[in-house]
């Protein structure tokens, strides 16, 4: 949830009122933001300007700044009336070259003409972007924007994507020229490290770098890093051009919505939005942006009124709605439903339950009927059948003596494939584009690697060790709307003076005994009923060799066996690479199998 801080006084002059604190943070709870902190006292011992902090829903990028909250808290109060944002004739282009789809392959922008800044607003202007960046656009990198003078430029611009040592210009605020190796080595200097330093690792490795050009092939900027000094914006500039860059099509063009609708307010013609052509050489393609048409939702009015336990009127649900920038009329096609009018402002109504929800607050939390049963709704909270079989296996486990581990479940790369002997295909690891350290770089697809360093933090203890786990391991699957999915899987891990074989197939038996699943003695064609039994597999190299099983199960008479896990005794070198110095057998089984 972020915070933001905005200069108390001219806040309440944008909403004319001056709140008392207490009358304040109860309009803010009622909207559904919180109030933070008032530097009042704080301020005023330091011959400051007071300000206040408030927390903000993390998808509500239209609040990031001093005129969304007052532009918002308005209209909820009936003050205010949403703004028509209206496009004006495009005068430019942008050509996004085909060469960026190696980089970064979307790119929009838009110009907001006759614009007027105070100083307060263009600092607003400025910490918007900043705001957006850190939030939203994951520290630029799957969005970032620059903003330009456009009377120093030259239409249509050129999103480009060349080899860094063709790039060559004068960043902000310096008045040396680089080009663009200099400017990655500049700015990973000690002294850039904090500021635009940390953004070098988005693009250094890439063999082309982004940049937008105008017609004149005078660089504009370098994203995500860095404008440049030939374009850049100061308190006067009268026209400004929007870029946006990103890898996420959809983050691109709210950030460009955001921008434009909260600061064309300040335009000569309030509201007011120049477009630009976007025309793409990846498809052949053009198109307007940004688009200003306000989206239109069906919601049903029984499904809102069952939800909040009322019995309101379309126009009653219409009247609660327009306090939080919603229009809502009855649709043509069907009585029971509201045609909801969404702004460009409000990019995260994505359901209709987030509009159920902006009428509960429009109602009014505190006016919803207390202890009246709610139909359509049950407050019966109930385990999900995985974690009721993850007990199970905690249980059974526990019971044979054995001690539950929680460990993480990222991990470095190695540890997940190297370490245990297996070849990354690139086919089953979801991988961090952006790892913090090198201990954390691939999502866990074994549990064996959390429960080899945790006995490797325990090795000094008394022999023999006995751990498990219960929990998730994840694998890719570009089939799916996520291209990931989670599983739930069982480790266990015997470790001592000897491998243990016997032990750990001897805990293989008292959970599939749990489980009502009996040990299947001739699995041919003889045998037709549920059971297990385990197979000889020298596949995986994680096990000595010869001494590794796959796990097979048939859950009920007449299905076709399938595996489960595996187990077996560890290979030497697995357990050097983990640094621990003794001998260990592992079983790991699939736990969704039993639901």
């Amino acid at each position: 949830m972020p915070t933001i801080s905005v200069n108390k006084q001219q806040l309440f002059d944008l909403l004319g009122k001056n709140y008392s604190n207490d009358e304040f943070d109860e309009l803010c709870f009622e909207f559904g933001v919180e109030l933070d902190e008032d530097t009042t006292e704080e301020a005023l011992k330091n011959g400051e300007e007071p300000e206040l902090k408030i927390e903000i829903g993390a998808n509500r990028y239209d609040l990031l700044c001093i005129e969304g909250i007052a532009q918002s808290l308005n209209e909820y109060l009936g003050r205010a009336e949403t703004p028509k944002y209206k496009l004006l004739k495009p005068t430019t282009k942008l050509i996004i070259d085909k060469e960026t789809e190696q980089i970064r392959p979307y790119a929009t922008a838009a110009v907001l003409r006759n614009i007027k800044f105070t100083e307060k607003s263009y600092a607003s202007f400025i910490s918007l972007q900043d705001k957006l960046h850190s939030n939203l656009c994951r520290n630029r990198s799957l969005v970032a924007m620059g903003t330009h003078d456009l009377d120093s430029v030259k239409g249509p611009f050129h999103y480009r994507a060349l080899p860094p040592k063709d790039i060559k210009f004068i960043p902000l605020n310096q008045t040396k020229e680089f080009n663009g190796e200099e400017l990655i080595a500049f700015y990973k200097t000690p002294e850039q490290k904090n500021n635009i330093g940390r953004f070098t690792h988005i693009i250094e490795d890439s063999p082309v770098f982004p940049v937008i050009m105008d017609d004149n092939d005078t660089v504009c900027s370098l994203p995500p890093l860095i404008n440049s000094e030939h374009s850049k914006i100061s308190i006067d500039t009268r026209n400004v051009f929007i870029d946006i860059t990103a890898t996420d099509k959809t983050k691109a063009e709210i950030v460009l919505d955001t921008l434009c609708a909260m600061f064309s307010r300040y335009c000569d013609e309030p509201f007011t939005i120049e477009p630009v052509e976007i025309v793409s050489e990846h498809n052949g393609q053009s198109r307007m942006a940004p688009k200003v048409e306000e989206r239109v939702m069906d919601v049903s009015i029984p499904y809102i009124n069952s939800a909040l336990g009322l019995e309101q009127t379309p126009e009653e649900i219409a009247a609660c709605l327009k306090k939080l920038s919603l229009h809502a009329t009855v649709s043509k096609n069907d009585q029971a439903l509201l045609s909801v009018s969404i702004p460009m402002t409000r990019s995260d109504i994505l359901h209709p339950c987030d509009i159920m929800e902006d009428a509960a607050i429009g109602y009014g939390y505190n006016n919803l009927p207390k202890g009246k049963q709610l139909s359509n709704a049950n407050f019966v909270a109930s385990a999900l059948p995985i974690n009721k079989i993850s007990d199970i296996f905690r249980l059974a486990s526990s019971q044979a003596s054995w001690l539950e581990v929680m460990a993480l479940t990222l991990c470095s790369h190695d540890e997940n494939f190297k370490f245990l002997k297996t070849e990354d295909d690139n086919s089953k690891a979801v991988k961090l584009a952006n790892p913090k350290t090198l201990e954390y770089q691939v999502v866990r697809t074994t549990l064996l690697p959390g429960l080899l360093k945790t006995v490797k933090e325990n090795r000094k203890h008394t022999l023999p060790i006995k751990v498990f786990e219960s929990g998730d391991v994840v694998f890719k699957n570009d089939t799916l709307e996520r291209k990931a999915y989670n599983e739930r899987h069982w480790g266990a891990i015997y470790v001592g003076k000897n491998s243990g074989f016997e032990i750990i197939q001897g805990l293989l038996g008292k959970i599939m005994q749990t489980f009502r699943t009996q040990w299947v003695a001739d699995f041919g064609a003889a045998s037709t009923g549920r059971g297990f039994w385990i197979e000889q597999d020298d596949s995986v190299k994680t096990y000595f060799p010869g001494r590794g099983a796959r796990v097979m199960f048939r859950s009920k008479e007449g299905e076709k066996a399938q595996q489960i896990g595996h187990l077996g005794v560890l290979h030497p070198e697995v357990m050097n690479n983990f640094d621990v110095p003794f001998a260990a057998s592992y079983v790991e089984l699939n736990s969704e199998v039993f639901l």
